[in-house]
């Protein structure tokens, strides 16, 4: 059945015109610069509004001016950062269709509902998230509250979708192709298809990880340059509690989702590990570097890959080998960015243990200024763990656009000028970073003990 996807397939993508490929690594390095920056504003997206809500409850609960201000002041956060998003999202949308056209004009009719309803969620979160930021003191607190909580559930629903459709590329369902066209659509049994899910608790825990650490790390700064007032406190605990409740709880996710590629993807399994040889009992390998075929330099666990991907000591694992060279994956880059995630996520869930349990047992957060070099630290690695991560199941699904289906270099535009385009979109990016910079520095410099005891002269 494999065989005659890819057969069919052939015959759609040579219909639609056969790309050059040379265009295929300059496609490829634009689509990667675009990922590189959207996707950190993806986990804002889905993470922040919910940890501002948070804030804004305790706020309604506690009656405390201070957590109002917070929250005021970090909405104005979301919406410089969802401004950006929209931006960076418009262009990968662009980038769907003109790098590569064959993909979408294949398979557009098995997907395009997802994107319909990402687009739905979309406007929806940008126009309930302007009621929220310009209803400060124009609602009742409730009402405001409840203003936010669209925003949350059209962030989570718009990027649903987004994974729904990557999930797909990896386990590609709910279509047929006969006579080399696509037929027999079922766009909800390609939507919720058997990668989704681990894909998506993997994406939303990678999100408030990276939130969590990357907010904290900031006021963690000011916390070690002496500022230890309640609302450097406030700023810290409520998200480093939360990077520090999902870091771990990560792990066990990382071992369902490592099960259902070794299930589903026998090839990127052995990428990550580097296995050459199909084997029974296979040897697990930490650290180390793929050179010719072979991992050197790594500590060695004999039979734990077995282990960890099929809960059996003595199972077989599939090799490189299995296949011709052509059908790998590249195996140097795919086993780096895995091994870097693990290292970096095996870190940061045990800097999240150290902190819960001081606060378990001493009912405060610690008091070492080492600690919070490390979280300063968990910010720039939580975003590189993140990268890794998404490396790791892109490059490790090659040469496949939907894996077993089509290949990438079936899909790549023919269209001439990447260069200059890819230099454009270098130009277009560090705007958007600069202004990034730019709009948060302004936020910051802001005094926020004006907010606070403006907020206390308001609740007066």
């Amino acid at each position: 059945m494999g065989h005659a996807l890819i057969l069919a397939a052939d015959q759609v993508s040579g219909a639609l015109g056969k790309p050059v490929q040379d265009h295929l690594l300059q496609a490829r390095q634009m689509q990667t610069l675009s990922f590189v920056f959207h996707i950190p504003l993806v986990c804002f997206g889905i993470a922040f509004p919910a940890v501002m809500l948070f804030v804004e409850g305790l706020w309604l609960r506690t009656g405390d001016p201070l957590y109002k201000a917070l929250a005021r002041r970090w909405s104005k956060v979301v919406v410089v950062l969802f401004s950006i998003g929209v931006v960076s999202g418009t262009i990968l949308s662009f980038e769907m269709g003109l790098l590569w056209p064959n993909f979408m004009a294949t398979f557009g009719q098995v997907f395009g509902l997802a994107f319909g309803i990402e687009g739905f969620a979309f406007f929806t979160e940008a126009i309930f998230l302007a009621l929220y930021v310009f209803g400060w003191d124009r609602f009742s607190p409730r009402t405001h509250l409840l203003l936010g909580v669209p925003v949350v559930i059209a962030g989570f629903l718009g990027s649903l979708m987004v994974i729904s459709v990557n999930g797909w590329m990896n386990h590609p369902q709910g279509f047929d192709i006969v006579a080399g066209k696509v037929t027999n659509v079922d766009p909800w049994h390609a939507l919720f298809n058997a990668h989704l899910w681990h894909e998506l608790v993997h994406m939303y825990l990678a999100g408030y990880v990276v939130v969590g650490f990357v907010v904290a790390a900031i006021y963690a700064r000011a916390w070690l340059r002496g500022r230890r007032d309640r609302y450097i406190r406030a700023a810290i605990v409520v998200p480093l509690t939360v990077a520090c409740l999902a870091a771990p709880v990560q792990i066990v996710i990382g071992d369902w989702a490592g099960r259902t590629v070794a299930k589903d993807q026998p090839l990127k399994l052995a990428a990550f590990e580097g296995l050459q040889h199909t084997q029974r009992g296979a040897t697990l390998h930490v650290g180390g570097i793929y050179e010719h075929g072979h991992v050197v330099g790594a500590i060695a666990i004999p039979k734990g890959l077995s282990l960890l991907a099929y809960h059996h000591r003595d199972a077989v694992v599939r090799g490189l080998d299995a296949v011709p060279p052509s059908q790998r994956p590249p195996v140097g880059v795919v086993r780096l960015a895995f091994q870097t995630m693990i290292l970096i996520g095996t870190a940061l869930a045990a800097l999240g243990l150290g902190y819960l349990v001081v606060w378990w047992r001493r009912r405060r957060i610690p008091a070492s200024a080492w600690f919070y070099r490390a979280v300063i630290a968990a910010a720039p690695l939580s975003l590189v763990a993140l990268l890794a991560g998404w490396t790791t199941t892109e490059v490790g699904r090659q040469p496949w656009v939907v894996y077993g289906v089509m290949r990438t270099s079936q899909a790549v535009t023919s269209a001439n000028g990447l260069l200059a385009a890819y230099a454009l979109l270098a130009v277009v990016y560090l705007a958007l970073a600069a202004a990034i910079w730019w709009l948060l520095r302004r936020i910051a410099r802001e005094p926020i003990e004006a907010e606070v005891a403006g907020e206390i002269a308001v609740a007066a």
